[in-house]
C-alpha cells in the first residue's frame, strides 16, 4: 500500500507541476508577494501575540500561510473538480488502484508542495530581508504546515464534492479565501482589527493557521512557538471536512446523473 501511495504521490507532483497556473500560483506568486511586502512594506512595525516586531517578521508567516490554503485547497479543490468533470477520476476510479491510494496521493503530493514552498519562502525571508527564526520556531512553523495541508486539503475534497461544475471552482475558491484573508491575520494583524470582526474570523480555520505560524514567528523554543489550541482547531476541521466529503465526493461527471 505505500509503495502504491508513493507511486501515486509522485504521478500527481509531476502533472501538478507541468501545470504553468499550478507552478504559477503555488511558486512564483507567493515570492513575488513576499518581496513585494517585505521589501515595500516591510519597513515599520507592528505587534503579533504581543511583541512588537518589524512588518517584514509579520508578512512572512502570512504569505506562508496563503501559499498552504492556494496549493492544499483551491490549487487541489480544482484539480480535483476539473478532473471530475472530464472524465478522469471515472477512469482512474475504475483502474485496481484504491481510491484511498488515490486520494491519498494527491494529498501527500500537496504537502510536499507545500513544505517546500514553505522551506523556500522562509530561506528568501532569512537571506532577503533578515528575518531569522530558532531551530524550535522552524519545529513549530513545520507543525503548523504539515496540519494545516491536510486541513485544508479536506477542506479542498470536501468543497470539490459541492461544486456543480468545473467552471464553478475556481470563482468558489476566491470567493471563500478572499474575504477571510483580510480579517484572519495574513494580510493586517488581529489586533488591529475590530472584535467583531475577530470573532468571525476565529471560526474559520485560515484564522487559526495564521495564528499558529505568527506565533512560531516571534518565539524561540518550540513549547512557546507551537500553537495546541490552534493546531486542534485545524484537527477538528480536518475530521469535519474529511467526513463531509466521504458523505459528498463524486467520481462521476455531474451529466452522469442528468
Amino acid at each position: 500500500m505505500l509503495r502504491m501511495l508513493w507511486h501515486q504521490a509522485r504521478y500527481d507532483l509531476i502533472a501538478s507541476w507541468r501545470d504553468p497556473r499550478a507552478r504559477f500560483f503555488t511558486l512564483i506568486f507567493p515570492i513575488i508577494l513576499l518581496v513585494i511586502f517585505a521589501g515595500v512594506f516591510g519597513k515599520g512595525t507592528t505587534t503579533v501575540d504581543g511583541t512588537k516586531v518589524d512588518t517584514a517578521r509579520f508578512f512572512v508567516p502570512g504569505i506562508v500561510t496563503m501559499s498552504i490554503i492556494t496549493a492544499a485547497y483551491a490549487g487541489l479543490m480544482i484539480r480535483t473538480a476539473n478532473a471530475r468533470e472530464n472524465g478522469l477520476l471515472k477512469r482512474r476510479r475504475a483502474t485496481p488502484v484504491p481510491a484511498a491510494v488515490l486520494l491519498g496521493g494527491q494529498v501527500a503530493a500537496t504537502l510536499v508542495t507545500t513544505v517546500s514552498m514553505s522551506a523556500l519562502l522562509l530561506l528568501i525571508a532569512r537571506v532577503g530581508y533578515g528575518v531569522t527564526m530558532s531551530a524550535g520556531a522552524l519545529a513549530a512553523t513545520g507543525c503548523a504546515v504539515v496540519i494545516g495541508t491536510l486541513a485544508f486539503s479536506c477542506l479542498g475534497y470536501a468543497v470539490a464534492g459541492a461544486v456543480g461544475n468545473a467552471d464553478a471552482a475556481q470563482p468558489v475558491a476566491q470567493a471563500t479565501m478572499m474575504p477571510l484573508y483580510f480579517i484572519s491575520g495574513v494580510w493586517i494583524p488581529t489586533a488591529e482589527l475590530p472584535h467583531a470582526l475577530q470573532k468571525i474570523a476565529a471560526l474559520f480555520p485560515i484564522e487559526h493557521l495564521a495564528a499558529a505560524a505568527h506565533l512560531a514567528s516571534v518565539r524561540t523554543s518550540f513549547s512557546a512557538a507551537v500553537s495546541p489550541k490552534d493546531l486542534l482547531v485545524l484537527g477538528a476541521w480536518a475530521a469535519a471536512a474529511a467526513l463531509f466529503a466521504a458523505r459528498r465526493f463524486s467520481w462521476l461527471p455531474a451529466t452522469a446523473g442528468a
